[in-house]
C-alpha cells in the first residue's frame, strides 16, 4: 500500500508543477524513508542500471533529431510530401500527418516533429481554410507518431525498463503506427470535406512550388535517413545504438555538405539542446531505476497483480483496467514517467494474464498518444498550441474528437488484437 501511495504522491507533486526529475527525487526520498532503505546501496544501483550500451542510443538519436531540425532537413521532407498530396481533398491536412510519420522514422520523439513540423505547416494550413485551433489539434495527435515509428526513444526507455529487446519494442510499434496514419488521414479528409472547406490553390501560388520531380530530388538525402537506420538494424548490419551513432554523422554531412543549412552557430545550439534534453531524461532515469529497485524488492508489483486479480477476475476486464490507467496517467505525467515507472509496475500483472511484454509496450506506446494530448497536463497539444499561436481551449475540442475516434479505437485493437504488434517482430526472428 505504502508503494501505491508513493505513486499517488508522484502524481501530486507533478500536479502542483514541480520539475519532473525532482518529482521522482521526492518519490525515491518518501520510498527511502517508508521501507527503510540503504541509499547508498541504492544509489550505486541506480548508477549501475545507467551503465548501458543500450542507454547510449539515447543521446545520439536525440541529438539527430536536433540536427535535422536545424538542417533543413524536416523543411525539405515536409514540401515533397506537400506537393505530392495538393490538390486533394484534406491533402494539407494529410501532409502533416505523413510529415510527422516520416519524422518520427528519423528523430523519434514527439517534441521534435512538433517543433520542426508546426513552424513549417501551421501557418499554410490557416491561409488555406484549417482553423488554427483544428491544425494544431491535428498537429498534435499527428507528432506522437515520433513515439509509434522506430526509431523511438520512448520504446528504448521501454526496452531498458523492462529487459526487453529494442529492436523488437521498435517493430512492435509499427501496426499501430499504420493504423494511427490511416484513421487521421480518413478523419481529416472527412472533416475538410464537411466541416472546414480547405482553399484551392491558385496558379500564384502553384509557381512559386518546385515541380514534384525537383522535390522528390531534393527529398531524397533527407528520405535516405530512415531506410539507413531501420535497414541497418533490421539487417543486422548494426545494432540500436551504432544506428543512433551513424543518423547523427548522416546528418550532419546532409545538413553542412548536401542541404547547406546547418551551420556552425546552429550546430553548437543543437548540441546544446540535446545535452539540456539528454541530462534531463537521465536524471529521470536514474531516480526510476532507484524506485524500481525498491518496489521490486518490497513486492509492490506483485501486491498490485493480486489486488487486481482479487478483485476483477475477467482477463478482458483487467486488459481495459490497465488501459484506463494507463491513458490516465498519461494525462497527469509525462511519457517519461509512464514508460519507466508505471509501465513496469504493471508488467507482472499483463504477463499473469499471458500478455507479452512486447505487446505490453506497443499499448503502452499507443496509450501515450492520448495521455500526452489529454488535459489537465497535455505536453504535446500544449506546445502544439504555442507553435500555432493559438489558445489551448479552442484546440482541445478537435484533440478530443480525434481521440476518441482514430487514437482510442487504435489503442484498443493494440491491445485486444496482439497480432498488430506482434506479427512484425515475429516475421523479423525477434521474438
Amino acid at each position: 500500500m505504502e508503494g501505491l501511495f508513493g505513486i499517488l504522491l508522484l502524481v501530486v507533486l507533478l500536479g502542483l508543477g514541480v520539475p519532473v526529475a525532482w518529482s521522482f527525487a521526492g518519490l525515491v526520498a518518501y520510498l527511502t524513508f517508508v521501507y527503510d532503505v540503504n541509499l547508498n546501496t541504492l544509489m550505486l544501483q541506480g548508477f549501475r542500471s545507467l551503465n548501458s550500451v543500450v542507454l547510449l542510443s539515447l543521446p545520439l538519436f536525440i541529438l539527430a533529431g536536433y540536427l535535422m531540425q536545424s538542417g533543413g532537413i524536416a523543411r525539405r521532407l515536409v514540401e515533397f510530401i506537400e506537393l505530392l498530396v495538393r490538390g486533394r481533398r484534406g491533402g494539407l491536412g494529410a501532409s502533416i500527418v505523413l510529415s510527422s510519420g516520416i519524422f518520427g522514422a528519423i528523430a523519434g520523439t514527439a517534441t521534435a516533429a512538433v517543433a520542426a513540423i508546426g513552424t513549417i505547416m501551421i501557418d499554410p494550413m490557416d491561409e488555406r481554410g484549417y482553423p488554427r485551433g483544428y491544425s494544431s489539434a491535428l498537429l498534435g495527435i499527428s507528432s506522437l507518431l515520433g513515439i509509434l515509428i522506430p526509431p523511438s526513444i520512448t520504446m528504448i526507455l521501454f526496452a531498458v525498463a523492462t529487459q526487453q529487446s529494442v529492436a523488437a519494442c521498435f517493430a512492435a510499434t509499427m501496426g499501430p503506427a499504420i493504423l494511427l496514419i490511416a484513421g487521421l488521414i480518413l478523419f481529416n479528409r472527412f472533416v475538410a470535406g464537411r466541416y472546414y472547406q480547405e482553399k484551392a490553390i491558385g496558379k500564384a501560388d502553384q509557381s512559386e512550388h518546385r515541380s514534384p520531380t525537383r522535390a522528390v530530388i531534393a527529398a531524397l538525402p533527407a528520405l535516405s535517413i530512415p531506410l539507413i537506420i531501420l535497414g541497418g538494424i533490421y539487417g543486422g548490419v548494426f545494432t540500436p545504438t551504432e544506428a543512433a551513432a551513424v543518423a547523427v554523422v548522416v546528418a550532419l554531412l546532409i545538413g553542412f555538405f548536401i542541404y547547406r543549412d546547418l551551420t556552425w552557430s546552429r550546430l553548437r545550439t543543437s548540441v546544446i539542446a540535446a545535452a539540456e534534453t539528454t541530462g534531463s531524461i537521465v536524471l529521470i532515469l536514474l531516480f526510476s531505476f532507484m524506485i524500481g529497485r525498491i518496489l521490486v524488492a518490497e513486492r509492490v508489483p506483485q501486491e498490485l497483480t493480486e489486488l487486481v486479480a482479487a478483485a476483477v477476475s475477467n482477463p478482458i476486464l483487467i486488459l481495459l483496467a490497465v488501459n484506463l490507467f494507463l491513458i490516465i496517467a498519461g494525462a497527469l505525467i509525462d511519457d517519461v514517467s509512464v514508460t519507466v515507472v508505471i509501465a513496469p509496475l504493471f508488467l507482472p500483472l499483463m504477463t499473469s494474464i499471458d500478455v507479452h511484454p512486447v505487446h505490453f509496450g506497443a499499448i503502452v506506446a499507443a496509450s501515450v498518444v492520448i495521455g500526452a494530448n489529454s488535459p489537465p497536463m497535455a505536453p504535446v497539444l500544449y506546445m502544439a498550441c504555442r507553435i500555432g499561436k493559438v489558445s489551448v481551449h479552442k484546440a482541445v475540442g478537435p484533440a478530443l474528437l480525434m481521440m476518441s475516434l482514430v487514437a482510442l479505437p487504435v489503442m484498443l485493437v493494440t491491445a485486444f488484437v496482439p497480432e498488430v504488434s506482434l506479427w512484425l517482430p515475429r516475421t523479423l526472428g525477434l521474438l
